[in-house]
């Protein structure tokens, strides 16, 4: 299953859940995130052919993030642009998650391990706004 969660009319998620599953390519992302997320299903001896990615200059906004969780459970909680909490998930051992926009914190339920993928260069303390939970 492919979930897309919204905080005011906004997609601030995209779950790829453990269980879903479809042959070929799936973009699960609007051609206009600066994150691009997609499925891959292919048989064996499927090729791909060769490539290599052209140098094209990009703005990027805001940071978009995906989270590959291998082991364990999380909560999600989602906030509005005004730090308003907005709704929670939970995510399990092969969830992936793009979080997209608005607000996000995180509660471990179970010792969790996972990988962090986002656009970089990192700014430091300019590149996030911490605020308490809801």
């Amino acid at each position: 299953m492919i979930e897309k969660v919204y905080c005011m009319e906004e997609i601030a998620a995209i779950i790829i859940r453990h269980t879903f599953d479809k042959d070929g390519i799936e973009f699960v992302t609007p051609g206009d995130f600066s994150q691009q997320m997609a499925y891959m299903h292919h048989p064996k001896g499927h090729q791909i052919i060769p490539h290599f990615h052209n140098k094209v200059e990009r703005t990027v906004h805001f940071t978009q993030e995906i989270l590959m969780i291998k082991k364990g459970k999380l909560r999600v909680d989602f906030y509005d642009g005004k730090c308003r909490f907005q709704k929670s998930a939970v995510l399990e051992e092969g969830d992936v998650i793009l979080l997209a926009g608005g607000g996000h914190g995180f509660e471990i339920l179970e010792e969790t391990v996972m990988i962090e993928i986002k656009q970089g260069p990192y700014a430091g303390d300019a590149d996030k706004t911490r605020f308490e939970p809801a």
